[in-house]
């Protein structure tokens, strides 16, 4: 059987996530209230120039103990809870240009997945954030954290493991792009949804989970 270079897959699975993407067209107009609300912040309390952004979906907005998870990183907390990634594309300057990030920690697209949009759309979202990101901020830096396999969605499983297959190989296409898998860590090493880790809704994390994902992401915010 012939074998291809791993450059040739990651090209290969690229260029299928661009053909296969589908139409996925969310409102953006519903977070005006969030967004005015990250606008008073900042002009209340400007954010330090050149920390980590910490921006994304519920997972993010939750995590309300990033300052004491993170020491002496300077951490900014855009989350906002459902919102997919064309709505971080559609407020970027309000939720990036502020504090002009130096990293990014990233965290959304099961939203996504859950409200129609294919894994190639999903890829492909992410990739014009970057885009736009890098046009303006050529430096900073992206870490992805992995859809989540959670048990409330657990019928749309294999579309999230797509979709990080071809997140995952856009992060290997650009060193400024880190993937960081933190599936693994939250399943049983039968595949199964580790519920120690989960809120009663079975979506959102506890402490627990989000102990789970500070020691995945640490390392890298140290580098």
């Amino acid at each position: 059987m012939k074998t291809f270079p791993r450059t040739t897959l990651l090209l290969i699975a690229l260029f299928l996530a661009a053909a296969h993407a589908t139409i996925f067209a969310a409102d953006p107009s519903r977070w005006q209230k969030n967004m005015a609300a990250f606008e008073e912040q900042d002009r209340a309390n400007p954010p330090k120039q050149g920390g980590v952004l910490f921006l994304g979906s519920s997972s993010i907005r939750l995590w309300k103990t990033l300052a004491e998870d993170f020491p002496g990183v300077p951490v900014l907390n855009r989350g906002f809870g459902g919102s997919t990634i064309p709505d971080s594309i559609y407020y970027f300057d309000t939720l990036v240009m502020p504090s002009k990030p130096s990293r990014i920690v990233f965290f959304a697209g099961t939203n996504d997945i859950s409200g129609g949009a294919t894994p190639e759309k999903v890829a492909a979202d992410f990739r014009e954030f970057c885009a736009k990101l890098h046009k303006a901020l050529p430096e900073t830096r992206v870490i992805f954290l992995s859809l989540a396999l959670v048990e409330s969605r657990w019928n749309q499983r294999a579309s999230v493991a797509l979709a990080n297959t071809y997140v995952a190989a856009f992060c290997h296409s650009d060193p400024r792009l880190t993937f960081l898998d933190t599936t693994t860590a939250m399943l049983t090493p039968e595949g199964n949804v580790r519920p120690e880790f989960y809120l009663k809704d079975k979506l959102h994390m506890n402490a627990a989970g989000y102990a789970e994902w500070t020691k995945l992401v640490a390392p890298l915010l140290r580098k």
